[in-house]
């Protein structure tokens, strides 16, 4: 693994494994462009995370803490003074 690493940094641009032949080359010319499946696959996958997230109707998070809710103080009811 990291010696074809090593040798793939060291070549010319372009130039990958092609495990398939057990040979070094330029991957446009040897028609190796790009995973289509694992493009397709990753956007898929995000798109349906994020459909998911849209459509769930609970979320998990953090309960708030003791102190968080002694610093709050409520508003005492009725009129402010002057008003009546």
């Amino acid at each position: 693994g990291s010696i074809v690493v090593e040798k793939v940094k060291e070549a010319a641009e372009g130039v990958g494994y092609n495990v398939l032949s057990n040979v070094y080359e330029n991957m446009i010319e040897a028609g190796i462009i790009d995973p289509a499946k694992v493009t397709r696959s990753a956007v898929q996958n995000a798109a349906s995370i994020a459909a998911m997230v849209l459509t769930t109707e609970a979320v998990v998070t953090e309960s708030p803490k003791e102190d968080d809710l002694k610093a709050m103080a409520g508003m005492g009811g009725g009129m402010p003074p002057g008003m009546m």
